[in-house]
């Protein structure tokens, strides 16, 4: 390996020398004085140049693989050193490995000879625990045993007490309904009859004698029969003949004439309350057509108007064209919608859906400003109603805003500039840098006094 590194080396050396000689004598060739050679001088020194340059790059390309070969015998080099020293790591390592081995040898032979030891002493304990076991089963099948019949017979045990218990508890509920049920027929005896339930057993008992009552047909002096005794069956049918009769002639009400005089005030109270809803309901339906009068009587004249303003308007913004209102039902100027016919110059549509976009724009402007000038107002607010005009339509609805100036005051929110040109005075708001808004405001003229 060392020779192979030597040896790379010197041909680097030579290499290098050639080189240098190379480069001396370009040197010295460049540095001659420019002295015009012949053809044949010419030519030599080519062939001489060309195998210079031939020389330098195969002298270049030889130095380059002579250090390329040099860096790969170093790095070869290095992984064998390291590869070396690392099985010299592993040798000292292998080695503590055998002596520590040698030591867990014998402790583990002294351990074995203790196990053995152990071992038989487990065995005789496995034997002893091994009869205790035993004796302990068999115990334990014989208290299973004892248990199986004790388990058993409480089970006959909570079988007949669940009989007992649902039998008293029976007998209670029923001891319950009969308490209850003579408690009701009690407090029924008090309530109907007024008679409390130990007179009604002494006086009414199954041991009393029951009075029998004349039949209804029979005479006036007749003799009343003679008291039976208790049957129950024909006193319960007695008794239910009897609850017949009471549900045919119903139940008395004490307070019936009390409650038909109430009833009578209540009555003679929503007769009055109902004349006052009819006069009430009768002033209302004559102030309602009062109202609908005057409705009908502004909204016509209010109609009229604006119908004057809006063929002036229209004819001013379309010139040549015609445009007009048209009320849906004049026999109902209470209900009646209002239809907008428009026909600018040159077509013959009347209906806004068929119009431009611009031309829709214009007549709902046309609209706007004939209420306005049908019903003035003090001041208007407009937000960029003219964005879809041109610049002639534009210039046509300027003049009519001067218009409504001489009267009013505009407040225009815009982007067109005529629009701008016409103002008094100008508000803009711009963001600064810093995020924040700031209003910005011109005047451009001073205000005319009114």
């Amino acid at each position: 390996m060392s020779g192979s590194i030597a040896q790379a080396r010197q041909s680097g050396d030579r290499d290098r020398e050639t080189m240098s000689e190379l480069e001396a004598r370009l040197a010295a060739a460049q540095g001659s004085p420019d002295e015009e050679p012949s053809t044949a001088e010419r030519d030599g020194l080519s062939v001489v140049a060309a195998a210079a340059r031939d020389a330098e790059t195969e002298a270049r390309l030889a130095v380059g693989t002579a250090e390329e070969r040099v860096r790969a015998i170093g790095t070869r080099a290095a992984q064998l050193e390291a590869a070396a020293a690392a099985e010299r790591e592993a040798r000292e390592r292998a080695a503590v490995r055998r002596v520590r081995r040698e030591r867990e040898a014998v402790v583990a032979a002294a351990v074995a000879i203790g196990a053995s030891a152990v071992l038989s002493r487990l065995d005789a304990s496995l034997a002893a625990a091994t009869r205790e076991r035993e004796a302990a089963e068999h115990t334990r099948t014989v208290r299973e045993g004892e248990l199986l019949a004790l388990r058993a017979r409480e089970r006959e045990l909570s079988a007949e007490i669940e009989q007992l218990t649902d039998v008293v508890h029976r007998d209670e509920l029923a001891r319950a309904e009969q308490r209850l049920r003579i408690e009701q027929l009690e407090q029924r005896a008090m309530e109907e009859f007024g008679v409390e339930s130990d007179a009604l057993s002494s006086e009414y008992g199954p041991d009393s004698l029951v009075p029998v009552f004349p039949e209804p047909d029979a005479a006036a002096d007749a003799p009343l029969p003679d008291p039976v005794p208790f049957v129950r069956a024909e006193q319960e049918k007695r008794a239910r003949a009897a609850e017949r009769a009471l549900a045919l002639l119903g139940r008395v009400n004490p307070l019936a004439l009390e409650e038909y005089s109430a009833l009578e005030e209540r009555h003679r109270f929503l007769s009055e309350q109902l004349e006052d809803l009819k006069r009430t309901r009768k002033d209302l339906m004559e102030i309602i057509r009062e109202v609908d009068e005057r409705v009908q009587q502004v909204f016509a004249a209010a109609y009229v108007d604006t119908a004057r303003e809006f063929e002036g308007i229209f004819s001013r913004l379309f010139p040549g064209g015609e445009g007009r209102l048209v009320l849906t039902d004049p026999s109902d100027m209470l209900n009646t919608g209002i239809d907008v016919e428009a026909r600018p110059p040159g077509k013959k549509v009347k209906r806004l859906s068929l119009l431009s976009g611009g031309e829709r724009s214009l007549t709902a402007l046309a609209l706007l400003v004939a209420i306005f000038k049908a019903r003035p107002s003090p001041f208007y607010v407009m937000d960029e109603v003219e964005a879809a005009l041109d610049d002639t339509n534009l210039r046509r609805m300027l003049g009519i805003f001067e218009e409504l100036r001489d009267a009013s005051q505009l407040i225009i929110i815009t982007h067109q500039k005529p629009t701008m040109e016409i103002a008094d005075a100008l508000y803009g708001v711009s963001m600064r840098g810093d995020g924040v808004t700031t209003v910005i405001s011109q005047r451009l003229r001073e205000p005319t006094p009114a």
